[in-house]
């Protein structure tokens, strides 16, 4: 009789969510805490709610593809098949941006934080040390077990759950506003609302890896149902929670202007509810998660270059050669770990803004694949399919393009000359759009800023 070796149906509508919730990893809000209170001009708790109310509509989008496409949780997918192979390969292009972006943004604030805590050493210096440690740990292919990521997501949830604490009760005994309820986070007349725009683009960062819960959807009970509300649900809990951190740490430090570092501000905020013992935990909460998405995103970055070469995308020569000693993709591991230097020359704000650039663009594709699927080719065009497949990911679309628009002007120019570059590429190896574009194998375990899937493998 022939064995069955599918997957084991078992997770229900809470675990999934949780899976989602630890994949966001909430600690992302403090590492860019700083640069969002001062881009919003103090309004970071409204910019999240901007973005929360952006990022509902957009899960609920991927909610509706992943139930149409429930084995292919991505914007390209979604893009290339209910829409345009050549528009999906472009979408595919900017996701990789973010790829290869992502691991440098954990090596920055790492570095950042470490330098704060360490004055005698430049920040420059941890950074190296970080790249190089993360290269040669993804080099190796070394394994790190669940239940190591499993101790590391407990540890991050008590770091928050003790700011809370120590945050109430350092306002309860006058510290900062002196008073647990404030509407100054919410409304300021002064304060225009391209500041809180550009704010909620910046932030939109803690949003990533909200439809990770996609890649689950074999071992989920009854997924067309489970996986779409746990996506749902993932963002307003997530996105919730940020915007309590938010605003508790507006309360602790309402004047925005005088941190001595911006980039670091939460790490401030960290020794004044809980002097030096506290910021000795918090700092290392933020290495715990830094140190856990750098693994995972340098980990995938490279995994996806070698499908790519591989799949003869790029050189199979070179980004589909696998070492005979270590079984892993050795030349894109340490192409991942040199391109990770531009950190070394980012400001935390614009490393943030470029990684977003690309993420904003897949979200809005994701919305107007429903369109397409849905209400254009489907024709599901009634006052309840009109809302869900019109309105609602119009809505989405929207809002994520405000957000683009909202995005530095650096950002926004690295980010159109890797299109063009892509572009350019793409007139390439389709011959002027006479033949269709190979498709991108992306592996949906992407890492985000926070993502704790420590699970990295050899090839």
């Amino acid at each position: 009789m022939k064995e069955n070796h599918s997957l084991s149906r078992s997770l229900t509508l809470g675990p999934v969510v949780l899976f989602g919730l630890a994949y966001m990893a909430p600690m992302t809000v403090f590492s860019t805490y700083g640069v969002g209170v001062e881009t919003s001009k103090g309004l970071l708790p409204v910019a999240y709610l901007f973005t929360v109310i952006t990022m509902f509509f957009t899960a609920n989008s991927y909610g509706l593809m992943a139930k149409t496409f429930p084995l292919a949780g991505s914007a390209y997918t979604y893009t290339q098949r209910t829409i345009s192979t050549n528009i999906g390969f472009l979408v595919g292009w900017m996701t990789l941006l973010d790829y290869l972006l992502l691991p440098m943004i954990n090596f920055l604030i790492a570095g950042l934080f470490l330098a704060d805590a360490f004055p005698a050493i430049p920040a420059d210096l941890w950074i190296l040390l970080f790249i190089v440690g993360i290269t040669v740990v993804n080099v190796l292919g070394i394994k790190l077990n669940t239940t190591i990521n499993g101790l590391l997501l407990l540890y991050m949830a008590f770091v928050i759950v003790l700011f809370f604490i120590l945050a109430i009760k350092a306002v309860v005994h006058g510290v900062g506003t002196g008073s647990l309820m404030s509407v100054t986070p919410f409304y300021n007349p002064d304060v225009s609302i391209s500041s809180v725009l550009s704010g909620a683009a910046l932030v939109g960062l803690s949003f990533l890896g909200f439809d990770a819960v996609t890649t689950v959807s074999e071992e989920t009970v009854n997924p067309t149902k489970t996986i779409p509300r746990a996506i749902l649900l993932t963002v307003i809990i997530g996105g919730g929670l940020f915007i309590l951190v938010s605003y508790f740490a507006y309360l602790v430090h309402p004047d925005y202007s005088t941190f001595k570092n911006t980039d670091t501000a939460a790490s401030e905020i960290a020794s004044i509810i809980g002097g030096k013992l506290f910021s000795i935990l918090f700092l290392a909460g933020i290495l715990t998660s830094t140190t856990a998405s750098a693994l995972a995103s340098h980990a995938s970055a490279s995994r996806l270059l070698y499908a790519m070469g591989r799949d003869h995308v790029i050189s199979n020569k070179i980004f589909g050669y696998i070492s005979p000693k270590f079984k892993t993709p050795v030349y894109n591991v340490v192409l991942i770990g040199l391109f990770s230097c531009s950190g070394l020359f980012l400001s935390l704000e614009t490393a943030t803004s470029l990684i977003n650039f690309g993420a904003f663009i897949a979200f809005i594709f994701v919305n107007l694949s429903v369109i397409s699927h849905f209400f254009i080719k489907k024709k599901q065009r009634s006052i309840r399919g009109t809302c869900l497949y019109l309105v609602f990911p119009l809505l989405g679309a929207v809002l994520t393009l405000v957000l683009w628009i909202n995005l530095g002007f650096g950002s926004l120019s690295v980010g159109v000359t890797w299109f063009l570059i892509g572009f350019v590429y793409l007139l390439g190896i389709t011959k002027f759009f006479s033949k269709k574009p190979p498709q991108f194998n992306f592996n949906e375990n992407k890492g985000n800023v926070a993502n704790n899937n420590l699970q990295t493998e050899s090839y």
